[in-house]
């Protein structure tokens, strides 16, 4: 009896190990990822997260952050065939993680209306209809699981703040969406969830980066 124990206490040791081994490596090259700030560099980091994705494959979190770099990549290339193809990939890596989850949650909700703005900024007259349809929707989504998460707010205040004046955009409509993902990213940052890479805890430094150039415009 005392050595199945022992047996099923290793077992469940060994197991936990290899849950813990992903997380060191995808939070070394995500973070790297997301302080790059060329477009070269960027694009090393993803694939090496998309070797993550491929030796873990059972771990949601690791596709999303590859669907995220992805989509990340999309809004920084200038080529317009190249920015789908990397959406394309993004789609397919959230498709993956939420089929391991089993159904989506308030981040891949997220995810996939960046991924809509993405496909909306290819072709804005064009898509417009369409994609700014489904950014609005997926957010809709993520807001009922979780009313907290502040990269909905983020996003918003970003889609806000890059919308023409004309169109119900600009820098003063997009501040209070900046501001309110504030406070919620600071709520964040004093929770365990945000130092836990398998928690998505992205958009806190592009948010106050993007607050600072709204409220600059009120001085001016």
């Amino acid at each position: 009896m005392k050595k199945m124990i022992l047996m099923g206490a290793m077992a469940l040791t060994v197991l936990g190990a290899k849950a813990q081994d992903f997380k060191a490596p995808l939070e070394k090259t995500f973070t790297i990822f997301d302080t790059s700030q060329a477009l070269d560099a960027k694009v090393e980091q993803a694939n090496k997260l998309a070797l993550i994705a491929k030796k873990w494959d059972g771990e949601w979190v690791t596709h999303y952050y590859v669907a995220f770099a992805k989509t990340v990549l999309a809004y920084m290339e200038k080529d317009a065939n190249k920015r789908d193809a990397y959406l394309d990939d993004a789609d397919k890596e959230r498709e993956d993680a939420v089929s391991i989850l089993k159904k989506d949650n308030d981040e891949t909700y997220v995810l996939a209306a960046m991924i809509a703005n993405s496909r909306m900024a290819v072709d804005p007259m064009n898509r417009w209809q369409k994609y700014g349809q489904l950014f609005t929707q997926n957010l809709e989504s993520a807001k009922e699981l979780n009313p907290d998460n502040p990269r909905m707010y983020y996003l918003q205040g970003t889609s806000k703040l890059f919308t023409p004046k004309a169109y119900g955009g600009g820098k003063k409509i997009a501040l209070p969406y900046f501001e309110k993902a504030e406070a919620l990213f600071e709520k964040e940052a004093a929770t365990p969830a945000g130092h836990d890479i398998t928690k998505p805890h992205w958009g806190k430094n592009h948010n106050e980066m993007f607050m600072a150039q709204c409220k600059q415009e009120d001085k001016e």
